[in-house]
Order: C-alpha cells, then structure tokens, then sequence
C-alpha cells in the first residue's frame, strides 16, 4: 500500500515537521512494515509553471514533425513575453494549457534546462510530459491542464509533484491498512492525536426505490449496497488532484467514474465497481456459478467458470466476478450518463479461491481476501456518491434510492483476563492500560479483571485472547519487551542415524563429490524419460494441493531426477566434468490414504492424536543418491585422464556401504533408467537396497544430458537396516596387530556365472579368518575356453590373537575355493 503523506495528513493532524521517515519509524514501532520512504520531486527545481500555447509553427523540413511554439507564461519568466520552445509532441493546439519548465530549472533526474539552438530555432525551457515530471511511466504526451488554470502559476504545487509516499507491505492479518483510513489510524494511535474517520458520512436509510438486488447465497455476500447516479456528462475529466493521489497511490487513472471507485477504494478501503446502467439487464444477482458457464472480463478474456466462483449476474448471465474483476458487458464507456455504484463485502475465502484459480489477482481482490469492513459500504458508496455529484458535470444527480441487502451476523465477543497480555510478554501491563489500547484500535471493553472485549468490524483476525495480546503488546512498545533467552536443556548431540548421514556426506565430498539441494517435486514428463512403465511405482506420487509449478505437483519418490536436473545445468554452463550426490527422503503413498487430522494448538496433542497424524503420512524413506559425467581423471603431465564409467558409480554406492559399516553386494541387475547391460543391483542379505551403473541411452537423450552419463542411488534406511537398533554406530575399520596373509585364487567358471555370487561363496567357505576379499582380474580368451571366464581375486587372511601359519592360511582358501565350486561350478585355473 503506497500512502502520499500529503493525503495522510488530511485524516491526520501529524506535526508541522514530521517526515515521511519520523512517520515511517512511528508505524515500524506499531508492527507495520514500512519497506521505503520515496521521496518524489526531491530533485526538482522549478521554475515550473502553467503556460498558455499562443500559436504554433509547423516545421517540417526534418525527419519527424518538429513544432515552434508561443506560450505564455505570464510574469513568470520575469519579462511578461511569450516563450519560444521547440516540441515534437501533437497532443496539444493552440489556446491549451500545457505545463512548462524554464531557462534554470531542473527536471527529476538531474535535468538541466537551458535556452538552446535546436532545428534551427533557439527553445527557451520545455513543454512537459508526465513521465518527465516523474508522474508516472504512462506516456500520452504533453499535459494538457484544464482551461481554469492560471496562467503562471506554479506548477509543482497545482499538480502536487513535491510528496513523500510511504510504501507499507501489508501483512494479511493488517487487511484494514490496505486503506488511507486504516493507516492513518495507526499514525493517529501512535502519535496520540484524534483521527478524521473518512468513513463517518451521512447516508440516507434503505428504501424500496433503488435499483433492484437479490443475494442468492448469503454465505458468499454478507452485505450488498446499490447506489445510482444519473446526468452524468461523459467527458467530465477527472479532476487532476484525484488523478495525482491515484497515482501516487500506484494505480493508473482511466476516467472520471473509475478514478473515483478507485480513489474511494484507496481513501477508505472498500473496493466498489460501477455499471452503466443502461447495459443493465434487470435485477442484480449474488449467486454462484454454473458448470460451464462463460464471462468475458474487462481484460477481454473469456473464462470458464467454476460452481465455488461467486458470481455478479443480471437477466443476461454473469456480468462480473465477485469481489475480483467485473465484466465487459456493463463495462462504463465513453457515453456514459447513468452509473449504479456496486459497494458489497464478499467472503475472504470464496474470493480468495477465485482469484487464484482464474490467476486474476487485483487491487479489490487483494482487499476482499484480507477481510474488508462490512460496515463500510455504506460509507463507501455515499462517499462515491458524492463525488460523482460534485465532478461529473451540472446535471449530475444523485437518485433517491437506496438498495441495501444485509445478512448481519453476531459480533465476535472474547473473553480474555486482563492480566493475559502481561503473562505473554513478561512485562507488567495495568488492566487500565489494556483496556484503553484494546480501545484505541476499536474494541468495546467491559470489565475489570476479566474482560468481555468485542472487535471492530474492521478487524476480523482478531479472534482469540491471544491477538488481543498482541494488540496490547505492540502498542505498548515491542522495544519494550525485554530479551531473555530460553533456557535449553544439555543436549545430548546428535543422533546415531544423524551422525551417520554425516558419515556418508564426508565420505562422498572426500571422493569428488559436490552436494547439491534440490527442490523435491517431480512431474510425469521426468517419469517418461526415465522409460517407466505405467505401473512403475515409482510414477505413484503424493500430489500437492498447491504446487509450485503445475509441471511438477507430485513429491519425489527417486532423487535422480533432481540431481540429474543440477548435472544437466552445470553442464550447459560450461561445468563439463561433474560429479554430484544428495541425501533426502522420498516420499511414497500408502495403500490406504487416512485423512490427517487437524491438530490443537491450545495443548500438547495426545500420542493417539500424534499417532494418527504419523499413519496419515507417506513413506518417507532416506535416499542418498550419485551423478558422474563426463572425466573422473583429468589429463596432465602425469598421463592421461579417465572418463566417468559405470564403476564409478558402483563405486560410490560401496564408499556409501563403507561409511555405513555395511558389506554390500553388487550383482548384475535391470532396472529403469539404467542400461541393461551396464546396471549393478546393490544388496544387503537378500534385500535390494540400490542401483548403480550407467544410463540408458534413450534417457540420456530424452533428458538431454551427456553421453554415458552414470547414477547411483541406495535407500540408506534399507541398507543400515539390519544393524542393531537400525543404525550403525561403526565409524572405522579395526586395524589388526598381527601381520595378514595374502591367497591369491583364480576360478574358471562359465560366462553367464556372476562375479557377486563366486564372491559370495568364497566369503562363506573362508570363514571367520577372512578379512577381506577383492575381484583383481576378469580374463577370456582361448586358453579359458568358449563361454568360459577367469576371476581372479585376492584373499586377505588375519587372525585377532596370533599369527597365522602357511596351513591355516591355505586351509581357509580351500574351503573357500571348495564351496565356490560347489555352488557354481568354479574350478581352480590351471587344475
């Protein structure tokens, strides 16, 4: 909300030598935010004056129509004699009064104006134009001023260009200062003066005369005013002290009828629409809308309706949504005379929803959406009323009748004690002091100790004893509540599955890794690139209520596509070798979908109450996951470099199982989006935890990634499962103090035999003595034999209480070797 403080003051009588800053700091104290202070026509220098053009001289041996003109600018220029001033613009004739800047004076910006020689003719100043007087950025050429204006007179004064606006983000509980009225009750509060309430008018009692009105859904329309003017003269400009408060205030002025609906809405916050009543069709209607049913608005789109949209309609159709943008059937045009003045308050819900499902947000409905003053209408269509009569030509007139469709509601009552405030804010408050603060904002206060308070009208969020605090607190002083620090129990660090996420995270950064965060939400494109299968579970997502972007309205339930998203931007800005890993959940939708319930604030809720909220919630399991592209070794004078392979991948999934203390088994396996050919499935036991390897092509391509792009993601809680209380609490390896014996075994076994379950077997038949065991070699050839492999792996054998012997050794690696042949057919190379 942008308040003029010249507008300000007339609500309030601020000090003679307040500034827009001493005012701002005053409103920071009472809890609004103040974002800037601007200082409009700081930087302009007059002399600035309204001038009379005498005749103009149409030069037109140049590229573009050039214009000498004679203005007059009476004893302004200190001589009495015409100007001469070269302009281009042709919005203006002779006899016009236009706006011109003088030899001397200074135009925002730091403009200088001097007499100058241009297309041959000396310019003595400037005819001027809004947005070089920093009116506005609209640029329909010269200004034109009334005929009335004195010549001479000073300009900056007549069009007011010399203000402070305050430019407040209004929060949505502070609706109310979405208005000059609401504002200035505030500055009134925190000087300690009287406020002019703009809304305290003269308005005639309803009557069976005025136009007709019928509110279908009372729930929707809590109050509907009707007032009508008629005679009015369609070319009546409005007057140029509204157009410059309107758009001091950021809006745009159109015409006489509309300026004023948007100055009432402005100066006391009540969004009004007007009619051309001759496009009127009948009585006015409040109701929802119907399946299908269409209205063009006065954006010239035409929209499909939703039944929840509230709707304005007469014997037509609709003619306009309520509460956020009327329609162009009884839009005013430039002929009209006749005009009903639509002051109604909407539900702050159902116009809410409107608005953002048709993506039409507007100033009423910014309004409407915070909870607007139903007793204002009234005021605000007599206000409006009054304008028209006054600016809208001789024969404008005011009819008698007045419509009013009311609903009225029992006004909220609170109780609260009044010792309450205090106990929040740990500052002693008098119950004097409560009650006259919960009086300055509007309150009715009855009682002593325990008080029965009941809000203004215009103040619906204050609903509980706890807002009133609030108020009390904030008027009080938010600098005067003292800074005390909780106390905090000993912690006890950080959690086993804490710290282990730590573990992991290091380990990766330690290998080459970046961390990156994305956001958690996917969409079915991403799905169709990866290649899954309609019944892929992975496409069965939590869908979002209001999602981000409507491309991606589900919750993650692989962290590839995230993390390939980060690869692909890195990529195309010039990051061509990139290796990237994340930790996160995923989330997966049960089976069965409990509705969540909606949990007290006033209490601590119950495990019962705690435990239904946890079974209304998906899977979320923890997923740490990996992407490599392009080289994993650079070039150099040491060699030559290596490119980011599958086993790159494989390889960070076993630097993930090594942090978690955790013997992974890697496997041949096929699973989207990888490779068939070139995707390991990672087990723990006989559970899959994880994939690894590199991606399809077709992904590569859809996702348009880099060629031979690989991944790797395990479930972290299925891979630490098994270990005691769920988590590992292993930080490292034991380092032996005995000295290792090494055994060295090759194994012949066919082709189709996977390495991961040779190693298997051998792990089982070695025992207790092995420590570790690595595949060194893979070798076919002629000498193995057609569909036969060679493996070669080295076994590392050490005891904990001695050293062993060559025969303890030997014997362990023949058990291992015998059992390997038992379960797939090796045999010993060379045997």
């Amino acid at each position: 909300m942008r308040v003029p403080l010249s507008w300000l003051r007339e609500y309030v009588d601020l000090p003679a030598g307040e500034s827009g800053r001493d005012v701002a700091a005053k409103l920071i104290g009472l809890g609004l935010e103040v974002e800037t202070v601007d200082r409009l026509g700081a930087d302009l220098k007059g002399p600035l004056v309204v001038g009379q053009v005498l005749a103009v001289e149409e030069l037109t041996e140049f590229k573009k129509p050039i214009r000498y003109c004679q203005v007059d600018v009476g004893d302004a220029n200190g001589t009495g004699e015409p100007q001469n001033i070269v302009c281009g613009a042709r919005n203006f004739e002779e006899g016009d009064k236009v706006v011109v800047i003088l030899p001397g004076g200074v135009l925002p910006g730091g403009f200088e104006i001097a007499a100058r020689k241009t297309y041959g003719k000396t310019s003595e100043g400037m005819i001027c134009s809004a947005r070089e007087l920093g009116m506005g950025d609209d640029h329909d050429g010269i200004i034109v001023l009334p005929i009335e204006a004195e010549v001479g007179a000073d300009a900056i004064e007549l069009l007011g260009l010399v203000d402070e606006v305050l430019d407040i983000a209004v929060t949505p509980d502070r609706g109310y200062c979405l208005s000059l009225r609401g504002v200035a009750r505030e500055a009134a509060i925190a000087y300690g003066i009287p406020l002019r309430d703009p809304a305290l008018l003269d308005v005639p009692a309803a009557n069976a005369y005025g136009y007709p009105v019928a509110v279908d859904d009372a729930d929707g329309c809590r109050r509907f005013v009707a007032r009508t003017v008629i005679g009015i003269d369609p070319s009546a400009p409005s007057p140029l002290w509204l157009q410059r408060r309107v758009q001091m205030a950021g809006m745009r002025p159109i015409s006489l009828a509309v300026d004023i609906t948007n100055y009432v809405m402005l100066e006391i916050g009540q969004p009004l629409h007007a009619y051309d009543r001759a496009r009127l069709d009948g009585t006015i209607t409040v109701r929802r809308a119907h399946a299908g049913e269409k209205l063009r608005t006065l954006d010239g789109v035409e929209r499909i309706l939703d039944r929840e949209d509230l709707l304005i309609t007469d014997a037509s159709g609709a003619i306009g949504l309520a509460g956020v943008m009327g329609g162009a059937t009884t839009e005013i045009g430039i002929d009209t005379t006749d005009i009903v003045i639509e002051a109604a308050n909407f539900d702050p819900v159902a116009i809410a929803r409107t608005a953002r499902r048709h993506k039409l947000g507007s100033e009423a409905s910014r309004r409407f959406e915070r909870g607007v003053d139903p007793e204002a209408a009234r005021a605000a269509a007599q206000r409006a009323v009054d304008l028209l009569v006054l600016l809208g030509g001789e024969g404008a007139v005011a009819e008698a009748g007045v419509t009013e469709v009311d609903a009225p509601r029992e006004p909220v009552r609170i109780g609260i004690a009044a010792d309450h405030p205090a106990r929040v804010a740990g500052v002693p408050y008098a119950p004097e002091t409560v009650a006259q603060r919960l009086q300055e904002v509007g309150c009715t206060v009855e009682g002593i100790d325990a008080l029965t308070v009941t809000p203004p009208t215009w103040r619906p969020d204050l609903t509980d004893p706890n807002d009133l605090a609030e108020e009390v607190i904030r008027l009080e002083g938010y600098d005067a509540v003292p800074s005390a620090l909780p106390q905090v129990p000993a912690g006890r660090g950080l959690t086993a599955g804490q710290r282990l996420r730590r573990r992991v995270g290091r380990a990766l950064a330690a290998d080459g890794y970046n961390e990156v965060l994305d956001y958690p939400f996917v969409g079915d494109a991403v799905f169709d690139g990866f290649g899954l299968d309609a019944s892929d579970p992975r496409r069965m997502t939590v869908k979002l209520v209001n999602p981000i972007s409507d491309e991606e309205p589900g919750l993650r339930t692989t962290m590839l596509p995230g993390l390939l998203g980060a690869l692909r931007r890195n990529v195309g800005r010039g990051n061509t070798d990139v290796a990237l890993f994340e930790g996160g959940l995923v989330f997966h939708p049960k089976a069965e979908r409990p509705v969540a319930p909606r949990l007290p604030v006033d209490r601590r809720p119950t495990d019962a109450e705690l435990a239904s909220l946890a079974a209304a919630l998906p899977e979320q399991p923890y997923h740490v996951a990996a992407v490599l592209a392009g080289e994993r070794e650079p070039a150099g004078w040491w060699g030559a470099g290596r490119r980011a392979s599958w086993a790159d991948a494989v390889e960070a999934a076993r630097t993930v199982a090594a942090a978690a203390g955790v013997e992974l088994t890697v496997r041949q396996g096929q699973y989207a989006p990888w490779h068939p050919g070139r995707c390991a499935e990672l087990v723990v036991g006989d559970t899959v935890v994880g994939h690894a390897g590199e991606l399809h092509p077709r992904v590569v391509k859809a996702l348009q990634l880099p060629e031979r792009t690989c991944a790797m993601e395990l479930n972290l809680d299925a891979l630490t499962a098994g270990l005691e209380g769920g988590e590992n609490h292993a930080v490292s390896g034991h380092i032996g103090s005995f000295p290792i014996a090494t055994q060295d075994v090759a194994l012949v076994v066919d082709a189709e035999v996977s390495a991961a379950a040779v190693e298997a077997a051998l792990r089982d038949g070695a025992g207790a003595l092995l420590e570790s065991l690595r595949l060194f070699d893979v070798f076919t050839g002629e000498q193995i034999g057609e569909g036969r492999k060679s493996l070669a792996y080295a076994l590392r054998f050490r005891a904990a209480d001695r050293t062993l012997t060559v025969e303890e050794a030997t014997a362990a690696r023949d058990a291992a070797v015998a059992l390997a042949a038992e379960r797939t057919g090796a045999v010993l190379r060379g045997a």
